[in-house]
């Protein structure tokens, strides 16, 4: 046995040693009072608060099904079960017909799919054609253009030249024939119908060179311009229609690739629905994650009703827990007023109501930073703080959901002076109390320390032995407005635990 259990032991024993001191030492005063007696020995000043035993370390199973849905069977509380083993079923009927049609909607998507992505291949197969073949026009109008500027234009150019001066020269030999003739007439050497018909033939040959001079000039200032206009407006206009295929290509390209987009969208959230209903369905089947003893979750202020089946439950509810490991701990609700007394690492003991000849030691391991909440919102005077014991041993003897009792170790002293708490007073801010003495009983100013719900510490002013009034005559100080209690003081300012006197607080031992 430890020396904190045989100290805490020895405290137990010594508290009830004082309680029959007092008893002992009660007797009738002058008033019809009792008298307790100054006690010396071991105390302890603690909290004490009633909870109750949980695991320490356990897995909590939640129901992940969406909305509502009943319990079709339940594995009995209390079961050992194996890893794997099935725990809950819910009964998730109305979510396979919806897989069913889920399944149905999912193929038709991804037949669309498959249709867009077809349908994009052959956008951009003709589209490329499309573009190749205007490319191919836009080529075609700037070799036509590169050929009329520097092939037919100067090779028709250069024919009406050469037949302009062919004409000139026909025309000036027609003149000379012509002129030869008129001499000959003269000498009567040809007749007049031959020099008529030399004369025809130069005028002729002068109407064709004018003919050739206004062929050449309508080719240089007419003919020239508008073909050369035509052929560059042709390669213009294939430019242009260039241009409007590769745009209409890429946008006919890019609202294929944006169809497809759009399809495999659709096909991504048919499928993460149909995924999600699937796993919703798997989730409809709990297992145990891990072997243990099946602990349901316990009742909540939504759920009145004990975990059964065909019990409707809804998402996220805390269903069945799993202990983790063979250690346990206390769960208990600390009042705002012992927060300054209480922190975490202190020694506590545990008395079971289902184990009353046996204490457990443990010590404090968390105390929450608000306070509870449901408790709150039942009564919103009432601020307490769920703080978790942790409990040394236990294992084969504790089990989940007893009702216990816990007693936080505050501070605890091998010797110390202590008297019942509704001994002491405070009258004008001191503490007194009525000591029996020779001539009756003798007010007097006394130091206390920390005080529990029973006894408080007496750090100077009595002895042991010495007799102090349990019943002190309030009334004989009617006249000072502060007179109270010690022990009604601490009664206000703990719940169901010890209490710091207002009179200083005693440096822990």
């Amino acid at each position: 046995m430890s020396k904190k259990i045989i100290f805490a032991v020895a405290a137990a024993g010594a508290v009830a040693a004082g309680v029959l001191l007092v008893g002992r030492g009660r007797e009738k005063s002058q008033s019809g009072g009792l008298y307790a007696a100054v006690a010396e020995g071991p105390l302890v000043i603690g909290v004490e608060e009633f909870g109750e035993i949980h695991p320490s370390q356990q897995i909590t199973l939640k129901n992940e099904v969406q909305g509502r849905s009943s319990i079709i069977s339940l594995v009995p509380e209390g079961t050992m079960v194996k890893e794997g083993d099935v725990l809950i079923q819910l009964d998730v009927s109305a979510k396979i017909d919806e897989k069913d049609a889920q399944e149905i909607t999912l193929q038709n998507a991804q037949s669309a799919l498959e249709v867009a992505r077809e349908e994009l291949e052959i956008q951009k197969n003709q589209s490329a054609s499309d573009v190749e073949l205007a490319e191919q026009d836009c080529l075609f109008a700037k070799e036509d253009l590169e050929k009329y500027e520097k092939g037919e234009y100067p090779s028709m150019l250069v024919d009406r030249k050469g037949q302009l001066a062919l004409k000139e020269q026909q025309v000036k030999q027609a003149k000379d024939k012509y002129e030869w003739s008129k001499r000959l007439y003269a000498e009567k050497f040809i007749s007049e119908t031959e020099l008529e018909s030399d004369e025809l033939s130069w005028k002729s040959t002068q109407l064709t060179l004018e003919s050739a001079q206004r062929e050449l000039e309508v080719l240089e200032t007419y003919t020239h311009r508008r073909d050369l206009a035509k052929f560059r407006s042709d390669m213009k206009q294939k430019e242009m229609a260039l241009l409007r295929t590769r745009k209409k290509a890429a946008s006919s390209v890019a609202k294929a690739e944006s169809d497809l987009r759009a399809k495999e969208s659709e096909f991504r959230k048919q499928q993460q629905k149909y995924d999600k209903l699937t796993n919703q369905i798997e989730k409809a089947t709990i297992r145990a994650p891990r072997d243990g003893q099946v602990v349901y979750a316990g009742e909540s202020h939504r759920n009145r009703e004990p975990l059964q089946e065909g019990q409707e439950v809804w998402e996220r509810q805390e269903l069945i827990r799993l202990p983790t490991a063979d250690t346990f701990s206390a769960k208990i609700n600390l009042h705002e007023a012992n927060l300054q007394s209480v922190e975490v690492g202190m020694p506590v003991r545990v008395r079971c109501d289902a184990l009353p000849d046996k204490v457990f030691e443990g010590r404090v391991s968390k105390i929450a930073p608000m306070p509870d909440n449901e408790r709150r919102w039942m009564n919103a005077d009432l601020k307490e703080y769920p703080t978790e014991v942790l409990i040394t041993g236990g294992a084969g003897e504790l089990r989940n959901g007893m009702g216990c009792k816990v007693e936080i170790v505050v501070d605890q002293y091998e010797r110390a002076l202590y008297i019942p708490v509704q001994c002491v007073v405070r009258i004008a801010g001191e503490s007194c109390v009525w000591v029996k003495g020779p001539a009756g009983d003798e007010r007097r100013a006394v130091e206390t320390g920390l005080a529990n719900n029973r006894f408080v510490r007496i750090l100077s002013g009595l002895s042991a032995g010495e007799l102090v009034s349990l019943t002190p005559p309030l009334k004989e100080s009617a006249g000072t407005a502060e007179t109270e209690l010690v022990g009604k003081e601490a009664d206000g300012k703990k719940d169901q635990g010890g209490a710091e006197c207002a009179e200083g607080t005693d440096a822990k031992r």
